[in-house]
């Protein structure tokens, strides 16, 4: 069961102003969002941005009648508090308006007072939801979604060659937050590929990795840093410094030229915000000296490596009298129920305890759970990325969150996030 979030740094978005309307598109979905906990609203917006829904976020009801006159929510989740004169008064004015939405309540009332707003809404002949009951996790809202046919279709199974992709330009790169899991910041940002198949739709990596020729992963790492810095840049132009992130092969790493890329890019960043490269465990664990060997040739870029999928190598790594990464990013097999798995949670520590030791970050990965973010930042781990936290999104979308965001940015440029802990 998930507790209730803690209060977060994000200031509430007001409705979009005239010249912010033009940036939402018509014919991407939108969900209003009217709860007084900015935390959960926030959450909310979160998941919907990247489930490639808009949203606008209202402290009470009182505020959203502007918006309505502008546009009109494919649904509007409506929290039911102490007092619900306000939600109850909220369905009537959408009744009366003519709303044509659904309305997803949401509250942690008892159920006999949710089921009478839920009827008032019907009386009003309200498309009104199942109630939602605080506090609810992630995949609740998903499900939701994906009941009501909202947002982007989840990826396609089946396979791709990585050939046929690049060559036709298929390739494109999703990103996903990196969550500073005390300060409740947003940090860095990962960037991972997707296939967008003109047949079969948007394509996971397991679809087209998995057997490609290293050629192929070379151009795949090629791009990826490219274009990732490319976003970096859009998301500077917003005022917003976030430290970048790729995953690439070691193979494929040694054969890049790594700092000719970074270099033509940095040098267009105000701030050079500073790059991360993901090796797995797996990869490098035996190759220590050429992981030293990579991050001295390019510690002067401020380019770092993380040691991605840690865990199983604890023991090599303990023994270790150097640490050649910036990060140690947990195995999500070891993230999954640390909060009460015997194995996994002293696997965590371990590993936290390890970064620490070297003055190094400990970032968690896969977080899905409250329950597991909350055991985390318990023992010490520094950052997280997970569903919990915000999925990868495609670039336009990420944009879209950063640019709501904007405004309450932090006076080091980074910008604020949700609390680790859903509602």
């Amino acid at each position: 069961m998930s507790a209730k979030p803690a209060q977060s740094k994000f200031v509430a978005a007001p409705p979009a102003r005239e010249s912010e309307v033009s940036i939402l598109d018509s014919r991407t979905p939108v969900c209003f969002v009217i709860d007084p906990d900015e935390s959960i609203r926030h959450f909310l917006s979160l998941i919907l941005h990247g489930s490639g829904i808009d949203t606008e976020e209202f402290a009470d009801s009182h505020t959203v009648r502007t918006a309505l006159a502008r546009r009109e929510p494919n649904v509007i989740f409506l929290n039911i508090s102490l007092d619900s004169a306000d939600a109850i008064e909220c369905v009537v004015a959408l009744g009366r308006g003519g709303y044509r939405g659904h309305v997803q309540l949401m509250s942690n009332r008892g159920s006999a007072v949710l089921a009478h707003v839920k009827s008032i809404g019907e009386q009003q002949s309200l498309q009104m939801l199942p109630v939602l009951k605080k506090p609810f996790e992630t995949s609740a809202i998903v499900n939701i979604l994906h009941d009501l046919k909202l947002g982007d279709p989840p990826a396609s199974a089946g396979r791709l060659d990585l050939d046929e992709a690049l060559r036709n330009r298929w390739i494109e790169f999703w990103y996903q937050p990196k969550i500073d899991l005390r300060r409740k910041q947003l940090v860095g940002v990962e960037a991972f590929p997707r296939a967008r198949h003109p047949q079969n739709g948007v394509l996971m990596p397991s679809a087209f990795i998995p057997g490609a020729k290293e050629s192929s992963l070379v151009t795949l790492s090629e791009q990826a840093l490219m274009q990732t810095l490319k976003a970096g840049l859009s998301f500077a132009a917003l005022g917003i410094s976030l430290r970048l992130a790729v995953n690439i092969p070691v193979n494929a790493l040694v054969k890049v030229a790594v700092a000719d890329i970074v270099q033509s890019y940095s040098r267009q960043f105000e701030k050079w915000p500073g790059f991360i490269i993901d090796v797995t465990e797996e990869q490098i664990i035996t190759e220590l000296a050429l992981a030293s060997e990579i991050t001295k040739k390019l510690q002067h870029l401020d380019v770092n490596l993380a040691l991605d999928d840690c865990g199983r190598g604890y023991s090599t790594l303990a023994q270790a009298k150097e640490l050649p990464f910036a990060e140690l990013k947990l195995d999500r097999a070891f993230v999954i129920d640390c909060g009460t798995n015997k194995v996994n949670a002293p696997v965590c520590k371990n590993v936290i305890d390890l970064a620490h030791n070297f003055r190094r970050v400990a970032v968690a990965i896969g977080i899905e759970k409250a329950s597991d973010a909350q055991a985390l930042v318990r023992m010490g781990c520094n950052y997280g990325q997970g569903f919990l936290l915000g999925q990868p999104m495609p670039e336009e979308r990420f944009i879209s969150l950063l640019r709501r965001r904007a405004p309450a940015r932090h006076p080091d440029g980074a910008a604020a996030a949700l609390g680790v802990k859903s509602p």
